[in-house]
Formats: structure tokens, sequence, C-alpha cells
């Protein structure tokens, strides 16, 4: 046989062919010079784009670069060192126990959050003027306004209204099987316009506002869900004040007020002692058209129980009352007119 006649097995990725090593030019061979790659059921070359998920459309895949055939084989990948066991070797295998922080204490320094305000948030917060955001002067009275007194039904007019006198029950309206009386002056009757209409019992000035007009709250629903990470708390509230809600958070307590001033300034308020320990830099607050939202970072990974550790405020001592004040509060019900 000539040498001529000699064909050798080419190497290259992706070739397969043999060649006459006297006919081997710079355009003979096409292959592929990357590695093959096999990942998410797809397989293809590194050198170009091309790739399947069938094997032997795989195989078919045609080289994408051109050289000499080349009959040097590839080095074989080198095979794992075998290390010998000693099966007299004893491996005691220790349990990973987690580090445990010290938690804080309650009242810890807290950290005022500052929220991400939402694009529709904005817009809606930014278009009110401020004038119709700013608080009235705690002096000013506002034309209409009824007396806080029980039994006056006087309303303010004018400066000269608090020259006229002002008749009141000093005591709490009492409703007990069909009778409507004062518990200050005790004068039942069993029609309700007619309890309306009795005379207060005491004169005194008017009572304009009442010391807890400005402590007034309101209820709103909140809930909670975690992941290994986080827990995400969701307060959901409308039309609350973005720039006078006050959001803080310590490593152990979470703390939120809510100003709603369309509801007469009342709030929410809301306190709790975190169950877990949180970490204080890496937590957000986010809020929204319809909630607020706080993403609580866990100081370690795990699942908390509950969000909160029940806390026990102490209740304050309350004033002795007399055998006749005994006697009432056993038989009555009281109730506020102011909204009546």
């Amino acid at each position: 046989m000539e040498n001529g006649d000699i064909k050798l097995q080419c190497y290259n990725k992706g070739c397969g062919q043999k060649f006459d090593s006297s006919k081997n030019t710079d355009d003979s061979c096409l292959h592929h010079p990357g590695e093959p790659f096999f990942h998410d059921a797809y397989k293809g070359w590194s050198c170009c784009n091309k790739k399947c998920t069938d094997f032997t459309e795989f195989l078919n895949i045609k080289g994408c670069t051109r050289s000499k055939h080349s009959n040097v084989k590839p080095p074989e990948p080198e095979k794992p060192v075998k290390q010998e066991v000693n099966v007299d070797e004893v491996i005691e295998v220790k349990p990973i126990i987690p580090t445990v922080k010290e938690r804080p204490p309650f009242d810890s320094p807290m950290t005022t959050m500052r929220p991400e305000i939402a694009t529709s948030l904005k817009q809606q917060v930014f278009s009110i003027a401020t004038e119709t955001v700013s608080e009235k002067s705690s002096d000013e009275i506002a034309i209409g306004t009824t007396c806080k007194n029980g039994g006056c039904s006087v309303s303010y007019e004018g400066p000269d209204t608090n020259k006229s006198p002002c008749a009141y029950h000093p005591g709490v309206p009492v409703f007990h099987e069909g009778l409507k009386f004062w518990s200050c002056c005790q004068k039942r009757t069993t029609d309700f316009n007619a309890f309306l209409s009795q005379i207060g019992c005491t004169q005194g000035e008017h009572l304009w506002f009442k010391e807890d007009d400005d402590k007034k709250s309101v209820q709103c629903r909140w809930d909670y869900h975690q992941t290994a990470s986080h827990v995400v708390v969701s307060i959901y509230a409308k039309q609350y004040c973005v720039q006078k809600s006050v959001i803080e958070l310590s490593p152990v307590r979470l703390k939120a007020c809510l100003l709603f001033p369309e509801q007469n300034n009342t709030t929410f308020q809301f306190d709790i002692e975190l169950r877990g320990i949180v970490d204080v830099e890496s937590s957000q607050v986010f809020m929204y058209g319809t909630k607020v939202e706080i993403k609580l970072k866990k100081a370690q990974p795990g699942s908390w129980s509950k969000l909160d550790i029940p806390r026990v405020t102490p209740s304050e001592e309350k004033p002795k009352l007399s055998a006749a004040d005994i006697e009432i509060t056993s038989r009555v019900d009281a109730v506020d007119l102011d909204d009546l």
C-alpha cells in the first residue's frame, strides 16, 4: 500500500473523518474548537450558539471552524486517585448546633424606619395642597361645635356663646330595665326624648373640647406571613398621612402609629414584642395606598411559632367606690351620648 493511500483518523471535536495527510489543507477539517455542554436538557457547544434537546441531533451538529485535520488524540481526563480507607479508624460526627444570639431588652433604642412610598401613593399625597393637611390651632373653635357637657345642647356661634350659662349633668347616662336617667340626679323616665330634654342639674361653663379628643384611636386589620429569612407584617389602611405616620423598630420590638387626618386625626397604634430577633438595618417598610407592609429580616433563619410575645401591662389601681356607687355599677350599663 502506498503512503498516499494511508488514511489517518481526525480527532478534532465534531469532525470524526479520516484524512489523507498529503491533502490536509487549512480548510479541510470542519470542527468545534469549544467544549460540549449539557444543561437543563439542552445539548450544545460552547463555541457556537447551536443547541438542541435530542442527543442524535446534537451529534450531527456541524462544526463552526475550519482548520487542518489532526490525528493527535486529546489527553484523557485524569482518574481520581483511589485512597485507602482505614477500617479501624473511628470517625466522630457531632451535630451542628446553631449559635443563639443574646436577646436584647424590650426597651432597647428604636430606629425610625424610612419607608419606600409607592408611586401611586406619592401622586395622591403630593397632589393635595399643604394647606388642606395643616392642623387647626388648638384654641380655634369651629362654628356649630356642640358643647361636650352631658345634657347641654348649646352650639358655638361665636365668642358671645361662652357668656351663656351651661346647664349640664356631671354624671353618666343610665339605661336599666326600660328606665332612662342620669346617675347624678336620678330623674327617671321611660321616654327617650324626655330623657334627652332633661335640663342639667349643675351650672358651669361650656366645654367645647374633650381632654381625650387628641387620643382617639381607630382599629385597622393586620396580618403577617413568614419565610425562612423574613417576616412580613401588613397593616391594611387607607387615607393615612404618609408624612406623619411613623414605624419604629428595634431587634425585638415593632411599633407603628398611623395618623388619619380625614377621620379627625384619629390614630392606629401598634406596639408588640417580637417572638424572634430581627436585623433592623436589613429590614424595610413599604407604604401603599391600601396598606403598610413591614418586611422584617430575621437575625437567624428559621420559623417563628407566633409573631409576638404577649406582654402583660400592670393594671392601674382602681379608686375605691362607695357602697352606693357599687350598687349602681353592678345594676346598670353606662353609655356615651356624644354620638347620639
